[in-house]
Parts: structure tokens; C-alpha cells; sequence
């Protein structure tokens, strides 16, 4: 008999929903470079592809990431989490869908979803939050940037 292992309180689930609830997405292709001596994309390069995506996601948005440190607004990475279904492969092009789930006073956080031919391979999420950038001290995400999440995120919970 095999015993499987119970996640932890702290194991986020998987992110359970299907392309269409994201509205964001975009494409990139497995370098030879993210392969292992497998031939499949290194498992660190999935947290490269979620930044991609959230990078792009953002820009929609007054500017993103440039408009924010410009403001002298850091946004820091404060946990990562990547579930595996199915391995990537040199060459591949993937879909990797962007959403933002939750803005709460300093933190947001994004889910992820990769997909190869509409096939789910992976899924994630990641935690953030806005600090000053001279002090490192935490700062509520910018009011412009909450209200453009909340028109292209109507299910994004918000306070």
C-alpha cells in the first residue's frame, strides 16, 4: 500500500480553474538553456515565466513596474509556489495565463496557469508587496494601480 503525502497548512492548492477565467496571457518558448540534462525545463524557470507574465500583465497599466519605481515604489517577491503536471520540453511554446486574485492593503498576489496545446502543466501563484524604495518599509499598493486591477479583475478581492 502506498501512503501519499498530506500537503501542509501552509501548501497552497493548486489553482483549479481553466484558461478562460484568466483574462491575461502570453506565449513563450523553451530555450535549450531552461533544459535540464533531461531535455525538461529546469523547474526555476517557471518562477522566470510567472515574472514575464506578471511584467507584462502590469504594463497594461499605466506603465507597470516602470511607473511604480518611478513613483519609489518597489514591488517585492515574497513567496513563490509552482505545482508540476507534466514536463515542459525544448522547443515547446507555452501559454502562460496571468491573474491578479487579491490586493490587500501592501500585498497582491498573482496565479499562474502553463499550458502547452491547451494541456494544463503547470500551475502557481506568488505573493508580493509595495515598499518605499529608499526605506524597504511597506506601502499600500498605489490607488491608480488597485482600480485598474479591479476593471480587468472583477473577481479580484480588494481592500
Amino acid at each position: 500500500m502506498t501512503r501519499r503525502a498530506r500537503p501542509d497548512a501552509s501548501t497552497p492548492p493548486i489553482v483549479e480553474s481553466s484558461a478562460v477565467d484568466f483574462g491575461f496571457s502570453t506565449e513563450v518558448k523553451v530555450r535549450f538553456a531552461e533544459t535540464d540534462a533531461q531535455g525538461i525545463a529546469h523547474h526555476a524557470v517557471y518562477l522566470v515565466w510567472f515574472e514575464v507574465a506578471r511584467i507584462e500583465y502590469l504594463a497594461r497599466f499605466r506603465g507597470g513596474y516602470a511607473e511604480l519605481q518611478a513613483e519609489g515604489i518597489e514591488a517585492l517577491t515574497l513567496e513563490a509556489n509552482v505545482t508540476f503536471r507534466a514536463p515542459a520540453r525544448f522547443d515547446d511554446r507555452l501559454v502562460i495565463c496571468a491573474r491578479c486574485s487579491d490586493v490587500r492593503g501592501a500585498r497582491f498576489r498573482f496565479d499562474y496557469r502553463v499550458e502547452r496545446g491547451g494541456e494544463l502543466i503547470a500551475a502557481g501563484s506568488t505573493g508580493h508587496a509595495c515598499a518605499d524604495a529608499r526605506t524597504l518599509r511597506p506601502t499600500r499598493v498605489p490607488q491608480w494601480l488597485v482600480e485598474e486591477i479591479a476593471r480587468a479583475e472583477p473577481a479580484a478581492t480588494r481592500s
